[in-house]
């Protein structure tokens, strides 16, 4: 990055930041917002662009949500023509259920589903999109003109104890499991235990003897371990145990917003050591913190339903035990629902500038070569000026007018990616 490190971590100076940028980087002293743009358009054009992690519905490639159609989900391949955006980690996420057999069925049969959208997206439009297994072959379908599909798994609650499902899941052509979501599970301690429904924090002090297993067998078959969402106790053992690079898939800076769902500087530092890659999110609530006012109505709604409040933190889930009752099923429902419209109102979203204010921020800690871009469409993502899939060229813009270099830009957009996942893949052991 052409930018002085010095200057970055005062990411609320954007606008002063850009201008002095501009005014001196590459030559362009002259550009306008449209000859800004377009430079990006070209430029967007001619690297090998991935989004680290998006989502799709349990719907997608159906009705209104045809994959090949400008349609409403925030990801399909008509947006991704357009930007362009020539790849993406796609998860295949299902919500936490019960741990219990009859749970773990239910979310592995979900799962099940969302991999087979994804094939059959490939199967359906061959000429338009294919599967990636690895980094050589995502290249050689974005060179032919299709997009590239990564398969991941969000959540990994759907294996219960079974390690043997890690193997079954990389035949089927997952390359990437993020251990937890919003919730620990058999493996893991989660960074957002889910309290209200009867997590404990600490429950396994990190990760739990299997999950420790899981990292092994999954450094063994060259399967990217991605930590977003872990607790710190985990992804401390996670970066203590694998002899691979991990990528943090979404996540964001606690410097900005202090919360557990953040990665502070020294697990940013340790992420860097580990040789690999924090993707920054586009998760508004996790962008930028959210006024008073937005503050005030979710201590509305936790009085409501018997949440204990929260001085400044946007988190569904209470950060202690303290005061915490457990919910059911629908009181929890309803409680996340009325939670959620508030922080995902348009008057509280976070812009483009202050999503690349968090890429500013991580980059000056850890360095250009440690960084990439995520989106979390379809799964809360999306900022002011990066709405969709369609709108992605916009973010290089914004890196552009703030000095980063085009070669800088292409390894946030994937080339730091694929280096992880090349190397991960290098140290894997083939089966005997």
């Amino acid at each position: 990055m052409t930018t002085p490190s010095s200057r970055i971590p005062s990411f609320r100076r954007t606008l002063l930041a850009a201008a002095l940028v501009l005014a001196s980087s590459l030559g362009h002293a002259a550009d306008t917002a449209p000859d800004l743009q377009a430079r990006a358009d070209a430029l967007q054009k001619r690297i090998t662009s991935l989004d680290n992690h998006l989502d799709i519905p349990f719907d997608f490639d159906s009705g209104d949500l045809d994959a090949t159609r400008d349609g409403a989900s925030q990801f399909d391949l008509a947006k991704a023509a357009r930007a362009p955006l020539k790849g993406a980690v796609i998860a295949i996420f299902v919500p936490q259920a019960a741990r219990t057999p009859d749970g773990v069925r239910e979310t592995n049969e979900k799962a099940q589903r969302k991999l087979a959208i994804l094939q059959g997206i490939a199967s359906a439009h061959p000429d338009k999109a294919a599967i990636a297994g690895s980094p050589d072959e995502l290249e050689r379908i974005e060179a032919s003109g299709r997009f590239a599909i990564v398969p991941a798994i969000l959540n990994a609650q759907f294996i219960g104890k079974d390690l043997a499902q890690l193997d079954a899941w990389h035949a089927k052509g997952v390359r990437i499991v993020g251990f937890t979501h919003n919730g620990n599970n058999d493996l893991a301690d989660s960074s957002r235990p889910n309290l209200l429904r009867g997590d404990r924090l600490g429950e396994h002090g990190g990760l739990s003897p299997l999950g420790k297993q899981a990292v092994a067998r999954l450094n063994d078959l060259g399967v990217v371990i991605d930590v977003s969402q872990l607790s710190a106790a985990a992804l401390a053992q996670v970066l203590a145990t694998t002899r691979a690079p991990v990528v943090a898939t979404h996540s964001n800076a606690r410097a900005i917003i202090d919360h557990p769902r953040n990665l502070d500087d020294a697990q940013l530092l340790a992420i860097q050591r580990n040789g690999g890659v924090v993707a920054v999110n586009a998760y508004s609530s996790w962008v930028r913190p959210l006024p008073k006012e937005a503050i005030d109505k979710l201590n509305a709604i936790r009085r409501e339903h018997g949440v204990p409040e929260e001085p400044g933190i946007a988190g569904v889930q209470p950060l202690t035990e303290k005061g915490v009752k457990v919910l059911t099923a629908e009181q929890f429902e309803r409680y996340s629902k009325a939670f959620h419209a508030v922080t995902g109102a348009a008057a509280y979203r976070a812009t483009l500038a202050e999503y690349v204010d968090q890429i500013d921020y991580v980059v000056g800690k850890i360095g250009v070569d440690h960084v990439g871009i995520s989106s979390d469409f379809n799964h809360g993502g999306g900022v002011t000026g990066w709405n969709d899939v369609g709108e992605s060229a916009h973010v290089t813009a914004e890196l552009l007018k703030r000095g980063y270099s085009e070669a800088d830009i292409a390894k946030l957009w994937g080339g730091n990616f694929l280096r992880v996942w090349a190397r991960v893949q290098s140290l894997a052991k083939p089966a005997t």
